[in-house]
């Protein structure tokens, strides 16, 4: 994520911001140019002197603030078409709900449009297009399960709600649980349907992460049966992602969007790691590079494990738990590598990879 600035006076702003607090401009995300709008309301559109917008449908519940041109025919955003069905929000626990799973899709959304990834909604292609359902659980359907099928998304509403979230990690026994990570997670299935299955990057997948074929509700079974399996670190991002290679392809493939969405952002505070207790060169960095359009894997992770470092001790400093608990082994560099490569359109460099 890049950072922004009201183009009115210079105001730094958060991706989130509709209104800027020093010059009380109305503000619009413009998904065409990256770039937020300082706007001035003419009847029913929204203008600057770039032209006029209207904004998203789902603008008027607080759930969005992506503009539309105003020549366009669909009601929804970039971001916001791709949903297939939204809660009953007239219930307010919903509506706040709903709106935090808005704010972690807006930022997946804004990472798949910088990798230049394809994003046909359920209108363009009607059996795989990428599609979210965010249900509630209900009397009728009291257990919801987030998950990925065909394109379409489900993230159960629950997990836009803090405090239970946070039970769920514990009984889960996870490190890290957040409505951003299940996101990028769930569109890694998305993409492994697009970019591996069926493609020239299918045998080199399963060098690099094993055989998708094995059974995947029997594994599952067996996973949840028994999760803990010694040396798992050292070939896994996660203890889910020993579960079955399709699972390690998700979680490895959400690790890399973590990883260049924060390297954008430090590289747009000018972040410079040099420790003065250490010469060492692996835990020194300055971080002026683009990760969406960095070429070569080593330079990502050269700059992220410092980062890493740095922010985990800064968040330590605070109380609170490490920002990123991982550890990124030789093994999992490799598939971050697969899957840099694949994203990037190099599939041969992906197969020399695994």
């Amino acid at each position: 994520m890049r950072l922004f600035k009201c183009p009115s006076c210079s105001q730094m702003l958060y991706f989130e911001n509709i209104h800027c607090m020093q010059c009380h401009h109305k503000l619009g995300y413009d998904p065409t140019t990256s770039c937020m709008r300082a706007l001035e309301q003419n009847g029913e559109l929204w203008g600057d002197s770039g032209g006029q917008w209207r904004f998203c449908a789902n603008a008027g519940h607080d759930a969005c603030n992506w503009l539309i041109a105003a020549d366009g025919t669909n009601p929804f955003c970039a971001a916001c078409r791709h949903n297939h069905m939204i809660p009953d929000i007239t219930v307010p626990e919903n509506l706040t709900r709903w709106r935090a799973l808005e704010a972690a899709k807006h930022r997946l959304i804004y990472t798949l449009l910088r990798l230049g990834l394809p994003l046909a909604d359920r209108t363009e292609d009607p059996a795989h297009g990428l599609a979210f359902d965010f249900p509630a659980e209900t009397t009728a359907q009291p257990h919801v399960l987030t998950g990925h099928d065909d394109g379409l998304i489900t993230i159960a509403l629950k997990e836009g709600d803090d405090a239970e979230r946070e039970r769920m990690r514990e009984q889960m026994g996870e490190v890290y649980r957040t409505p951003l990570g299940h996101f990028r997670h769930e569109v890694g299935h998305h993409y492994w349907d697009l970019l591996v299955r069926g493609t020239p990057a299918l045998e080199p997948f399963r060098a690099m992460f094993g055989d998708e074929r094995a059974d995947y509700n029997q594994a599952l079974q067996a996973h949840y049966k028994n999760p803990h399996k010694p040396g798992w670190e050292n070939y896994f991002v996660s203890i889910y992602a020993t579960s079955h290679p399709w699972e390690d392809f998700a979680e490895t493939w959400a690790h890399y969007l973590h990883i260049v969405d924060t390297l954008e952002m430090a590289a747009a505070f000018g972040v410079s790691i040099h420790p003065k207790l250490t010469r060492d060169p692996s835990l020194q960095t300055d971080i002026s590079f683009d990760p969406y359009r960095e070429t070569e894997m080593s330079t990502i992770v050269d700059a992220w494990l410092p980062l890493a470092f740095a922010v985990n001790s800064l968040n330590r400093s605070m109380g609170h738990a490490d920002l990123y608990p991982f550890v990124l082994s030789p093994t999992i560099i490799k598939k971050l590598a697969f899957i840099h490569n694949l994203i990037h359109g190099r599939a041969a460099d992906a197969a020399a990879a695994a």
